[in-house]
């Protein structure tokens, strides 16, 4: 089966002897224990059918929530596909598409791109919901930078907020409407599926919040994960390129200093590529074959091209909403079943 519209197989719900099963109580036992009372799990092979799925409480694969920061996987293939189109590079810097200077005007989409720009990673103006995603960068731009560009990583929104206003002034589209010619119309997305400032409030679209604001549900985002899973190859579309798609794998600056890291923070060593976490520790010189997503809304996407299957972790949880707290739940809960679903899928 080629790359196409996602397919169920049948059966979803497996029966206690099956492999599946394992994966299926894991879910269930890790959200009792953590007293985690809404949830799915949603597991796609390498043709695109669902193979496994399964809700916890009265969760739905059609429910629509915020994703956090999820997004950035997607903002990602945004922001490849206009490289593809020649509007943009890799190389491109802020000086030349945004007109900055002194020591920010060498940071390059590559840069922006890895976390590793030197740029404070965050700023208050990407909550606010009045403001426009041009005036946002323009208040980002006055802030001293931490690190020279390529020397220190740090996780944060601010990154792609800047990212995003390169592509906005390369292709004079609005970020919310080249998400939605580039991938959601494409994809058969309803316009729902879109970037907020607020997400969980569903407030603010003109300056949206590009490393955190979507708002998807897991059916909805299967069909995103679907294309980057096939290196932006899938349902007949060709979004950003195979090089970009394989450079997403690897991390462009090895030796940086690494500050900010959530992955870190709950006990992984992993390193990041572009818009995604390297799920290699060390990572290899032809890059990590499973990349993910993870929010600090638990929502958790990842996928596994050797073992040959993508899968999505979908919930919004509060602080509160996890024994542990969320991220560590959702991280954690990924981990552990990863060789569970390769059993499961005969690997």
């Amino acid at each position: 089966m080629s790359a196409g519209a996602l397919a169920e197989a049948s059966p979803l719900a497996p029966d206690a002897g099956s492999p599946w099963s394992a994966v299926g109580t894991l879910v269930a036992s890790r959200a009792a224990a953590a007293g985690v009372t809404r949830m799915g799990i949603a597991i796609y092979d390498a043709q695109d059918r669902k193979v496994f799925e399964q809700m916890v409480g009265d969760f739905t694969p059609d429910e629509r929530v915020a994703v956090a920061s999820s997004s950035k996987m997607v903002s990602g293939v945004v922001l490849f596909d206009v490289i593809r189109q020649g509007l943009l590079s890799l190389d491109s810097t802020t000086g030349q598409v945004l007109g900055w200077t002194g020591d920010k005007a060498g940071i390059t989409l590559r840069h922006l791109l890895s976390f590793t720009s030197g740029l404070e990673p965050n700023h208050p103006c990407t909550s606010r919901v009045t403001l426009t995603l041009q005036e946002c960068v323009a208040q980002i731009a006055t802030v001293p930078v931490k690190a020279p560009p390529g020397t220190r990583f740090d996780y944060g929104g601010v990154h792609l907020q800047v990212a995003a206003r390169m592509a906005e002034v390369v292709t004079n589209k609005g970020w919310n409407t080249l998400f939605t010619q580039t991938l959601a119309t494409p994809l058969g997305l309803p316009s729902g599926v879109t970037y907020y400032t607020a997400p969980t409030q569903m407030l603010g679209t003109t300056n949206p919040l590009i490393a955190g604001g979507l708002r998807a549900s897991m059916n909805e985002y299967a069909k995103l994960l679907a294309l980057v899973f096939h290196r932006g190859r899938y349902a007949g579309l060709e979004k950003g390129t195979l090089a970009l798609f394989s450079a997403q794998t690897r991390e462009p600056y090895p030796s940086v200093t690494v500050g900010n890291s959530p992955m870190q923070d709950v006990g992984y060593p992993y390193r990041y590529g572009l818009t995604a976490w390297l799920e290699c520790s060390p990572v290899p010189v032809l890059g990590c074959p499973s990349i993910s997503s993870p929010g600090a809304f638990g929502w958790t996407p990842w996928l596994d091209r050797d073992a040959g299957y993508y899968a999505i972790l979908g919930m919004q949880l509060g602080a509160g909403d996890a024994t542990g707290g969320v991220v560590s739940f959702s991280v954690d809960l990924e981990q552990d079943l990863k060789p569970l679903i390769r059993t499961a899928l005969g690997n």
